[in-house]
């Protein structure tokens, strides 16, 4: 069962539960499946592959964590806390994140391998990217940019 079908089914055993913020989280979910898949010309009906799938819910859970830091912001902590309990169920469908510790474990390996010359910026632009590719969305971009600094001063 792909990660789509899974969600897509969900939503019956979320609404027996009578959860209102996950069956709200799933839900929408279900919407930007169909809206991501209008924009890749699927039809609206057609699946998407996991990774497609993980793309959409980083990029909820991320539009999640905005909401919760514009909210605070504002000083209304009622709608961020909305917020925190709705991205606590989207974080249940993205896969484990790296730590910064395992980051710079492979980046300090990676830039053995490199040649001299690294601490250029357009060198740690092009080392980050190289690092982003081989985690494959496993790691945050803001945390292998800061090891790369880290390790290019």
């Amino acid at each position: 069962m792909t990660l789509h079908e899974q969600i897509k089914s969900e939503i019956k055993e979320t609404m027996k539960e009578k959860n209102q913020v996950k069956l709200d989280v799933v839900r929408g979910l279900i919407s930007a499946f169909t809206n991501e898949a209008v924009s890749k010309k699927y039809k609206p009906d057609q699946l998407l592959s996991d990774e497609e799938v993980i793309a959409v819910c980083r990029r909820v859970a991320k539009q999640r964590q905005d909401s919760i830091n514009q909210f605070k912001a504002g000083g209304r902590a009622d709608l961020a806390d909305n917020e925190k309990g709705e991205l606590i169920y989207l974080e249940k469908y993205l896969p484990q994140m790296m730590s910064r510790e395992e980051i710079k474990k492979i980046a300090e390996a990676k830039k053995v391998g490199m040649e001299a010359g690294t601490s250029t910026p357009l060198s740690a632009g092009k080392f980050t990217g190289a690092l982003m590719k081989e985690f494959a969305g496993r790691a945050d971009g803001a945390d292998v940019k800061a090891v790369v600094d880290e390790l290019l001063k």
